[in-house]
This record gives structure tokens, C-alpha cells and sequence, in this order.
């Protein structure tokens, strides 16, 4: 095996198997900072394995926390990224859960279209009071 092709070894912190990550080694993986792994794990989106005091993430912990990233981007809330979660660990069948978040999809996308609207509407305004903010000064020079 080449050096390149040889998996890196893990950090301090990490577990020995490549599929449970510390949380420093997580935090990288995911771009985010220590202390947002830590939010989600006090509002219970996530429940890292514990070894001592070190926090032990695993594939299923590092799917959830895609999955929170992903909703949050989207616009979700917390409440509803973790109806969405409680709803993927119950129903092993995903049929719920994927009927309930085309329901808030559709949901999120009528509100956007409502915000783009409104949106659209403030800049028409905006570039009227430009236009006539800017003839005003060419009338007075």
C-alpha cells in the first residue's frame, strides 16, 4: 500500500475504530466548532457514546449532525429537525418520515415563495426612491 493510500491514524481522543470519532476529529469533519457539537448534544439531537469524559462520535452521530447542518441551511428549526430525527428512529420503514418531511418541505417552500414575493416587492420600491432620490440631485446640480 502506498503512503497516500495508507488511512491516517487518529488523534489523540479519538476511538481506535475509524468509524467512532472524538469530538475534535468530528468538529473538523463537519466544519463546525466544539461547542456546536455540545449545543446539539444538550438539546438532545445527538447522544454521543461517553469514554470517561471524552466524547465519542459515531457514524450514526456524525449522519445525524449531516442531517441537522442540512435542515438548518434549509431554514428548519430545532423543533423540527428533531421531529424529523425522532421520526427516522422510529419508523424503520423511513415512510413517515419521509411523508412528514414532504409535508414540511412543502411547508418551508410556500413561505419562501411568500418571502420572495414580498422581497421582490421591497426592491421595486427601493429602486423607485433611488431613481427619484437620484433625478433630484441631478435637478438641483
Amino acid at each position: 500500500m502506498a503512503e497516500a493510500d495508507k488511512p491516517m491514524a487518529p488523534e489523540a481522543g479519538a476511538a481506535d475504530d475509524a468509524s467512532h470519532l472524538g469530538i475534535k476529529e468530528a468538529a473538523r469533519m463537519l466544519g463546525v466548532t466544539h461547542r456546536t457539537l455540545r449545543f446539539y448534544e444538550d438539546n438532545g439531537l445527538i447522544s454521543p457514546q461517553r469514554v470517561g469524559s471524552t466524547r465519542i462520535y459515531s457514524r450514526r452521530e456524525i449522519g445525524r449532525m449531516q442531517l441537522i447542518l442540512r435542515g438548518k441551511r434549509l431554514g428548519f428549526t430545532l423543533r423540527e429537525i428533531g421531529e424529523f430525527l425522532d421520526l427516522y428512529d422510529t419508523d424503520p420503514s423511513h415512510r413517515e418520515q419521509m411523508e412528514h418531511l414532504l409535508v414540511r418541505v412543502r411547508e418551508k417552500l410556500a413561505e419562501l415563495r411568500a418571502q420572495k414575493v414580498a422581497l421582490e416587492e421591497t426592491m421595486k420600491e427601493l429602486r423607485q426612491m433611488e431613481g427619484e432620490a437620484k433625478a433630484w440631485l441631478d435637478q438641483s446640480i
